[in-house]
């Protein structure tokens, strides 16, 4: 899976920098359009996606990292996050550390 996940990222790194090259560098006539709305669709997308599991990366080590990552690759990063262990007096020790 991650594989996938991987994959997923840098296809979708590689759509924005065909976004950002559209923007400097318009397509031909149909085709600009259309990267455009989907560009700004997808932007739509990650920063709902941000504000939904915003509480998820306040917590982690480097959260503005994750909520940048969240920004550009959306569900990718997300489910490349990990669970936090709960806490309980058998691994407490093992939090501690």
């Amino acid at each position: 899976m991650k594989v996938f996940w991987g994959l997923g990222k840098f296809l979708t790194l590689l759509f924005w920098v065909v976004v950002v090259v559209n923007l400097f560098k318009p397509l031909i006539n149909p085709f600009h359009l259309l990267v455009n709305l989907a560009g700004s669709l997808l932007l739509l997308t990650h920063l709902l996606e941000l504000l939904l599991f915003s509480a998820n990366v306040k917590n982690r080590v480097h959260p503005w990292r994750d909520r940048l990552q969240i920004l550009l690759v959306g569900m990718f990063h997300v489910q490349s996050l990990s669970a936090p262990a709960p806490v309980d007096e058998v691994n407490k020790e093992a939090n501690h550390a």
